[in-house]
């Protein structure tokens, strides 16, 4: 049977453009999806817009059009960036769809059939940026006697008649959800985090606003629509065709990985775990959360003018060096730097030095000294097990660093056997031996393109347009190119085609 694998990025909040943090938190998604694509499994991915709320209807009227042409139209930019960044979504979902309002008045009916909605009135702190509410003790007081929330919103008191989830019921069934399963938020210190924020005591939580209209409406309730977080959260059981439990992405429930930014991890570790559930469904299994980018050690703001749009980036750098770059640069969860610096160190050093200088000497000399013919191995060496072996390794260390989001040190790995391959090359001196033992020199370049063909096979996920080009310089059999395939060795005698560099270095621009 077919494993299956379900993944999703967070759905994109459409009042703004998208920016770089978008494109990161997408492009990962994407490499773990298309990496099991290429291990051989069903996989399922997920990516849109969240497009209600008292943000975007706010948005929407500052921009001078109604709400439905305001999402039409930055729903169309962002699915644009993620098309451009090489986003393999086999579904783009938008919240103002017909099926997700099915699907969301659905899930309302569930929760409230099991008791765990009630109505009421609500009174507290809202800030309408996070769409969120938050508790007195969360709040900073500025010298201005203004209340802000952690994220620096502005908050207001709000009071007005609100449906409520019975949060506050949920809080040891999630504790025990994160004890049973450990790896369910990733990563550790968000974990921590939230399991520190659910010990503190849970309240039950607003989940319909009667301020404006701009949402799913509430059901046999006039006037009252579903919190947007509700809605938003909704998109990840309407992509597997809830409710229809005869949908043909049904079976794919639960997901395996939603991919989330640090910023919005509680709404997904516990609010969302926790309205599943009380719908009577299994919750996802796992919610993995990454960090934030920061512009030369500043964090990005419009106002500061260091906002970083991906598209721009990816047409000064090339799409897949900078795909390359966001997964290397730093760990998943953590902050990190974005400078062009860092960028053109990546490029330069890694991609046109190690590899891309590694690939093309092989295959130069292969063209020059065995008339462009892929030669036989010899009998292995130890010099020539060492390596690989180190290659035959790779794989299954890769999958381990794809399942915990660890891409960084995934690509660390295939880094050192690159490495580890240069050192070889250079040890061996291939050029030399043409002159001394052209069997052995053969033997040597054989070991070496095996080598390459893995690294590149592996790395098709995170560089698939680069990793194509050097596939079809090394001999490999275009279509499928799994990894199951690294079990059939390359055809002794194969012509190769002639080798064309596929990792320029780049020269900053003249003034």
């Amino acid at each position: 049977m077919t494993q299956r694998c379900y993944v999703s990025t967070p759905i994109y909040y459409v009042n703004g453009a998208p920016h770089i943090g978008h494109a990161y938190t997408s492009i990962a998604a994407d490499a773990m999806a298309r990496f099991k694509r290429l291990d051989g499994y069903d996989v399922f991915f997920l990516t849109g817009t969240d497009e209600h709320g008292q943000k975007v209807e706010k948005a929407a009227a500052d921009a001078g059009v109604d709400p439905q042409t305001f999402t039409d139209r930055v729903s169309a930019d962002f699915r644009a960036m993620s098309d451009a960044m090489g986003v393999s979504y086999d579904d783009w979902i938008r919240t103002t769809e017909e099926r997700h309002k099915i699907s969301c008045t659905e899930l309302w009916k569930r929760i409230e059939a099991n008791g765990d909605i009630y109505l009421g009135e609500y009174e507290g702190w809202y800030a309408i940026r996070d769409e969120a509410f938050y508790d007195e003790s969360e709040l900073t007081l500025r010298p201005d006697g203004t209340r802000v929330a952690p994220s620096g919103a502005p908050v207001e008191w709000v009071k007005e008649p609100s449906y409520f989830f019975r949060l506050s019921a949920w809080q040891d069934r999630l504790l025990q959800l994160y004890e049973d399963n450990p790896d369910f938020i990733a990563p550790s210190s968000r974990r921590n985090e939230v399991m520190s924020f659910v010990k503190g005591g849970l309240l039950d939580l607003s989940v319909s606003r009667t301020t404006f209209n701009w949402g799913i409406p509430v059901p046999d309730a006039p006037g009252h629509v579903m919190y947007v977080w509700l809605d938003a959260l909704n998109n990840y059981l309407t992509g597997c065709g809830f409710p229809d439990e005869n949908a043909a992405r049904w079976h794919l429930w639960p997901a395996d990985v939603h991919f989330v930014g640090k910023d919005i991890i509680r709404f997904h570790a516990v609010y969302w775990p926790a309205f599943v559930m009380a719908a009577g469904l299994p919750p996802p299994r796992r919610v993995t959360s990454n960090g934030w980018w920061l512009m030369d050690g500043e964090k990005m703001s419009k106002s500061l003018g260091n906002v970083v749009e991906p598209r721009q980036l990816a047409a000064i750098f090339g799409l897949d060096q900078i795909r390359y770059f966001l997964l290397r640069e730093k760990p998943f969860g953590a902050d990190g730097s974005l400078s062009h610096a860092a960028i053109i160190s990546r490029i330069n050093v890694d991609l046109a030095n190690d590899l891309g200088n590694l690939a093309q000497r092989t295959l130069s000399l292969v063209a020059r000294n065995c008339g462009g013919m892929l030669p036989p191995r010899g009998p292995a060496t130890g010099d020539d097990s060492a390596l690989l072996g180190a290659a035959d390794a790779l794989l299954g260390l890769v999958r381990t660093h794809i399942d915990r989001q660890t891409f960084h040190d995934g690509l660390e790995d295939i880094w050192k056997t690159i490495r580890l391959a240069n050192g070889y090359i250079d040890r061996q001196a291939p050029w030399a031996l043409n002159k001394t033992d052209k069997a052995r020199m053969g033997a040597v370049l054989r070991v070496l393109i095996d080598t390459v063909r893995v690294v590149a096979t592996l790395l098709q996920p995170f560089m698939p347009a680069s990793m194509e080009r050097m596939l079809d310089q090394l001999g490999v059999p275009p279509g499928p190119r799994g990894f199951a395939t690294l079990a059939n060795p390359l055809a002794d005698g194969e012509m190769l085609p002639l080798p064309q560099g596929v990792f320029p270095r780049y020269v900053e621009p003249a003034a």
